[in-house]
């Protein structure tokens, strides 16, 4: 039997809160205020500096709200908003649980909860108690995880008759970037080549595994197995780069690998290359920063992503899609029943026509 598409009712107004304005999360806080059928109702945050600010102040949105920050969670319960948007540094499934079962539906950009299967059973079975009990909705959503490993290869998969392999790549040149030369230290840039640390594979792992495995199900091809594998390459001259110099033969590039594995076979890959210099020894391929999605089939297709905005402004441009998908998002859930909801569960997301 058919069923309705879970489609957003036009014109109605939600009321958001807003968890955490950090990197993204205050461009999702500005969104919410300039978006015609979201209403702020309240802001928490976790800098006891920033209690008691405008939101507008937060988010150097202008004129002011009348409506302030607190960092208090019963102050935020107590406002009953629709949903909240919840975005801080680390994910708390006791915060989430709290919000789910009074009712409010949860949009995040946290991964924790991107496929179900993937999770903790613990974890999983608690939220999903959550959600039951309160009626309410959870959605991770973001970009890369998200929309890139997502949403995207499942539209251009339709062009294809039978899918053979889909390779996702981001890429970052870190002097369009704007990395710091402290962050560049801490990444390992302009040292001695080494075996990647198993924490960062493993981190890989549980960033980008959970996706391949959503966007395997929904082209009905379950992996096996997840690999993660990571590699460096060597600068082949000197590069100047943020106010220091990574020399010849020193790390200038590190990419890490996610691989969807099935019936022996290499079905989806997932590649992250952050670089220094596209001068590099061994000489890979490298693109310029953005994402760049091939899918193998009777019928090849690729698709490159980038951002055209001046190198000086992508550190504040570029966490305004997260923080977009998520705030357009809403909505949908809002429409959707109870319980850990995925990109699969909902329609397409899309913006608001006519907006400036």
């Amino acid at each position: 039997m058919a069923t309705e598409p879970l489609l957003p009712t036009p014109a109605v107004t939600h009321r958001v809160a807003q968890w955490a304005t950090g990197n993204v999360g205050a461009h999702a806080l500005r969104a919410v205020l300039e978006h015609p059928h979201l209403a702020l109702c309240g802001v928490l945050v976790h800098d006891r500096a920033k209690a008691g600010l405008d939101a507008a102040e937060l988010c150097g949105a202008g004129r002011p709200t009348g409506i302030t920050a607190t960092t208090e969670i019963a102050e935020l319960l107590a406002l009953a908003p629709d949903c909240v948007l919840y975005m801080p540094r680390l994910f708390d499934p006791d915060e989430v649980c709290a919000l789910l079962v009074a009712g409010i539906d949860v949009v995040t950009t946290h991964g924790e909860l991107r496929h179900p299967e993937s999770m903790d059973p613990e974890v999983c079975a608690r939220i999903e108690a959550a959600c039951w009990f309160g009626g309410a909705s959870v959605l991770s959503t973001g970009v890369a995880p998200g929309f890139v490993t997502e949403t995207l290869p499942v539209a251009l998969s339709s062009l294809q008759r039978r899918v053979s392999r889909i390779a996702i790549e981001e890429s970052v040149r870190l002097a369009t970037h704007g990395a710091d030369r402290l962050v560049l230290e801490a990444m390992g840039f302009g040292g001695a080549a080494r075996e990647f640390e198993p924490e960062r594979l493993a981190h890989a792992r549980r960033l980008h595994a959970p996706s391949l495995r959503l966007l395997a199900e929904a082209l009905r091809l379950p992996l096996d197995t997840v690999a993660v594998r990571g590699e460096h390459a060597r600068a082949a001259r000197d590069t100047a780069l943020a106010g220091t110099v990574i020399p010849a033969g020193t790390v200038a590039a590190q990419r890490i690998t996610v691989t969807g594995v099935a019936g022996g076979r290499d079905l989806l890959e997932y590649r992250s290359t952050w670089y220094c210099t596209a001068e590099l020894a061994p000489a890979w391929p490298v693109r310029e920063t953005g994402w760049h999605v091939a899918v193998e089939g009777e019928t090849p297709v690729e698709l490159s992503l980038r951002y055209p905005v001046r190198p000086e402004r992508l550190a504040a441009i570029s966490p305004r899609y997260a923080a977009n998908r998520a705030v357009n998002a809403v909505a949908y859930l809002r429409a959707a029943p109870p319980g850990i909801r995925t990109t699969g569960d909902l329609p397409p997301i899309v913006a608001e026509l006519g907006g400036p």
